[in-house]
């Protein structure tokens, strides 16, 4: 684990493998679009459409990751989970989405895409592919608070992004809306609707924030009905989604929170086991390093250039 930290230090996006437990190796790729050649990129790509044959076992995606296009590779950060003899079994599909916002852009990861093999389901894979992402990615930010937006109809879905994160809207339980999840979520429906697979006829409830007939811009085949939709522990969650969801419609909502301090402690204390969690700090401090300690080497390093600084003194002399 360590040693692929380290190699990452020369690169400009994460590549992180950690080991969870002694079934599953987890694999974060950051933009790989924009670095990885094209035969590393069509493997992963190959791994993901495994899963996604494994997971539907009929039906075409045609959006994101499945577009084959190297740009859309390019603003996804893939959390790959496979066993020990590399067989992939799930993945996340996260989306980084820059929103062009006052009096500065904001960045929003877009919990995106997952898909669990039907054989590894019930296997507490759930701290790996909705939150582990975003624990890194805010120990590199050095702690400032991420923004993160999920687009889905299942309950246990719903209530999953709602115990784990901060500040959601909607939720059933001690739910807000502010001003900059409106503004956030204008936004990213005006701009990015295509991240999701959400088609331009479909509607949004700004009271609500639910997405009405949103099965309609590539995401069709992941659509459910009630029945179907995978229910949360907490009622609260599978009542609060049959009142506000069309199923017969195809209706989604639209959740926005933050992975920030508190949320950092819940996710600790709640949702990664207590095997893991040395091994993740171990992993979040290291991905943290190349962000806050080389820049210093660097910058104390007369002899080399550095982006656009010449060196002040020349090697040997």
């Amino acid at each position: 684990m360590i040693g692929t930290i380290f190699k990452t230090f020369g690169r400009k996006y994460m590549d992180v493998t950690l080991r969870t437990g002694d079934d599953y190796v987890v694999r974060i790729v950051e933009r790989p679009g924009l670095w990885m050649d094209d035969a590393a990129l069509g493997a992963l790509s190959a791994d993901l459409r495994t899963i996604a044959g494994r997971t539907l076992k009929a039906g075409n995606l045609t959006y994101g990751v499945f577009s084959g296009k190297k740009e859309r590779m390019g603003a996804v950060i893939i959390t790959l989970v496979s066993r020990r003899d590399g067989t992939p079994v799930a993945f996340n599909a996260l989306a980084v989405m820059a929103l062009d916002t006052a009096p500065h852009p904001t960045d929003v990861l877009h919990l995106g895409l997952v898909m669990v093999d039907p054989d590894e389901r019930s296997k507490n894979l759930s701290w790996v592919l909705y939150g582990l992402t975003c624990f890194l990615i805010f120990f590199r930010r050095q702690f400032r608070p991420v923004w993160v937006s999920n687009v889905t109809q299942v309950p246990a879905v719903v209530g999953m992004v709602a115990n784990m994160f901060s500040d959601v809207w909607p939720s059933p339980r001690d739910g807000r809306r502010t001003l900059n999840h409106l503004l956030l979520a204008r936004e990213i429906m005006e701009t990015h609707r295509h991240v999701f697979g959400v088609g331009d006829k479909a509607g949004f409830d700004e009271e609500r924030f639910v997405i009405t007939d949103a099965y309609t811009g590539g995401s069709d085949d992941l659509k459910k009905t009630w029945e179907t939709a995978p229910k949360h522990r907490d009622e609260s969650y599978n009542i609060f989604c049959k009142e506000a969801l069309d199923y017969v419609r195809g209706d989604d909502v639209l959740q926005l929170g933050q992975m920030d301090l508190a949320a950092m402690r819940t996710y600790l204390t709640r949702e990664v086991p207590k095997s893991a969690v040395i091994g993740l700090l171990l992993t979040g401090g290291l991905v943290a390093l190349r962000r806050i300690v080389l820049p210093a080497i660097h910058w104390a390093d007369t002899t080399r250039g550095w982006s656009i600084l010449r060196p002040y003194k020349v090697r040997g002399k």
